[in-house]
């Protein structure tokens, strides 16, 4: 199971905000949001086991300033340099990213790719916890249009720097246990995002996601922790400008 399926519910936020939001949390999100696509990276995946062995993992440079075909680069696959069919297979994702872009520029669209921040409902945020120097805002997720991540089985946080206006961190937690297919059920699941200043010329950026996950295939219980850890970051400008999607008063924090 690649990392990307384990933290398949980290994507979140990719709905304008409207003008009942809680304007810290609005300053927030809107920071992250205005340098998306905007970053060079180098991104190493894991994924372990309940008993802690690496099942596998990945060191991958991603540079959106790279012509499609060249914008991840393998650097290991399972602590070893990649194969041909391996490079190969992350130029083909770059080629798939590129095509996407093109499709949703000619038909006038946003970035395709439904996220969670479709389903969450910004309007109803709420404070759930502050102290002197933050605030923690509980988002709840919508009800309509929403068979995948019912309501009442995910509580999402999102973490606010008070001086800094600012995003820190932002949780989503499984409440109960759920069935995603006949054969799958989730039992019990978490995922933090961490965000940090790597550039003092920008906004903060997400630097890292952990989670962990119960799941239960065909009756038989199955436990997976990953974690993604960004570094060496670079703001470039994006190879094709063309694929300008407007901004409003949040637009995307895809992780």
């Amino acid at each position: 199971m690649r990392l990307r399926i384990l933290l398949s519910l980290a994507a979140i936020l990719a709905v304008p905000l409207r003008a009942v939001s809680p304007p810290l949390l609005e300053d927030a999100l809107l920071k992250v949001a205005q340098d998306k696509g905007r970053w060079a990276y180098t991104e190493s995946d894991i994924v372990r086991n309940g008993q802690g062995k690496t099942l596998n993992s990945t060191v991958v440079r991603f540079d959106p300033s790279r012509p499609y075909p060249e914008q991840f680069l393998p650097l290991k696959i399972d602590d070893r340099a990649p194969t041909r069919t391996e490079t190969e297979k992350y130029r083909e994702r770059g080629v798939r990213r590129g095509r996407s872009l093109e499709k949703a520029e000619n038909a006038g669209r946003p970035v395709p790719g439904r996220t969670l921040g479709d389903l969450v409902d910004l309007n109803s945020a709420h404070v759930f916890a502050e102290d002197a120097t933050t605030v923690t805002y509980e988002v709840p997720l919508r009800a309509d249009n929403n068979e995948r991540f019912p309501p009442d089985r995910f509580q999402v946080l999102i973490r606010v720097s008070k001086a800094g206006r600012s995003l820190e961190h932002v949780s989503v937690h499984l409440r109960a246990p759920m069935r995603i297919a006949l054969i799958l059920k989730v039992k019990s699941g978490e995922i933090d995002a961490e965000f940090a200043l790597v550039d003092s010329g920008h906004n903060p950026v997400m630097t890292a996601i952990r989670g962990d996950g119960t799941l239960s295939i065909l009756f038989m219980p199955v436990a997976r922790r990953g974690e993604m850890i960004r570094t060496d970051f670079k703001h470039v400008v994006p190879y094709d400008e063309r694929f300008n999607v407007h901004i409003g008063a949040a637009k995307a924090l895809d992780f």
